[in-house]
């Protein structure tokens, strides 16, 4: 009986990692906003490398990262929700719930951004003055 399940959470576990892509999936390709935050995502990494930061400014940047993404996946979620209940091509309440859903990721871009400024910042300098 163990036996079996231990096989079957396996597979539920498979099966859920397998749902999370796909909404990852979903979520890249319907939310330009999500594109462009992977591309900044990306373009940090690089920087990252090139710069050589630190463990800790290396812990700071993924979690901003994360939570911008994070953000943005709640968001999307409640937006999809949203438009699935809402019978009216314009809910008043409806827009409050998507405004409020999107204030969340504009709060994780800024913080992340300030995060980016304050890592980044020291290393671009010491590199301008090295030149």
């Amino acid at each position: 009986m163990e036996l079996k399940t231990n096989n079957s959470n396996k597979v539920r576990l498979i099966q859920s990692f397998k749902y999370a892509g796909q909404g990852l999936m979903e979520m890249m390709k319907s939310q330009k906003n999500a594109r462009i935050e992977i591309l900044i995502l990306i373009i940090t990494i690089i920087a990252g490398f090139i710069f050589r930061i630190r463990i800790y400014e290396w812990i700071s940047v993924i979690l901003a990262s994360g939570l911008v993404l994070l953000a943005e996946a709640f968001n999307t979620a409640i937006e999809k929700l949203s438009n699935e209940v809402s019978t009216e091509k314009y809910h008043p309440k409806i827009k409050v719930i998507k405004d409020l859903a999107a204030s969340g990721v504009l709060i994780a871009a800024v913080c992340a951004f300030v995060v980016g400024f304050i890592v980044f910042l020291p290393h671009i300098v010491r590199f301008i003055v090295s030149l």
